[in-house]
């Protein structure tokens, strides 16, 4: 069974206190072109600002399994997913109703095999190859934008 199959999102407060951080999983896409990576940003749905895939953990899938599910649903991304977490970062998510929900991200990187066209939120999102440098300067989080900017893909070990 692919991942897509078997994808089946936790609920979104599961185990979290009032005020507590909640716990995302976030992929970090990336190629090289000419021996420098790229990463892919795509958009947030709600604000249009440049983010990287990321959601709730996944019931029956590990964090970095959970990482590429999103990637395929928020971006068309097949690829390997490494279980090297690259860093962790914060931010504050927006609810419908209500005061904003706190959230850790933890991001691991995977590498893009395939780039698909149709994908679950391809009407919802724009997404755009960037240098990691030009990426760390339109992200809105300071750190992921040092997870970006530190972001080498020659030393993950394949």
């Amino acid at each position: 069974m692919s991942i897509q199959q078997a994808a089946k999102p936790a609920p979104k407060g599961a185990g979290a206190l009032e005020g507590e951080a909640r716990t995302q999983y976030a992929a970090l896409c990336f190629r090289m072109v000419k021996d420098r990576p790229e990463v892919l940003m795509i958009t947030s749905r709600d604000t249009g600002r440049w983010v990287i895939p990321k959601g709730w953990p996944i019931e029956g899938l590990s964090p970095p399994q959970s990482a590429a599910q999103e990637a395929w649903e928020e971006a068309g991304v097949e690829g390997k997913v490494y279980d090297r977490k690259l860093g962790v970062y914060s931010y504050a998510k927006g609810m419908d109703k209500g005061a904003d929900l706190p959230c850790t991200v933890a991001v691991y990187p995977l590498k893009v095999k395939t780039l698909r066209d149709k994908f679950p939120e391809r009407s919802e999102r724009r997404r755009k190859w960037m240098s990691p440098k030009k990426a760390a300067q339109r992200v809105n989080e300071p750190e992921l934008a040092e997870i970006l900017e530190n972001f080498d893909p020659r030393r993950l070990k394949d």
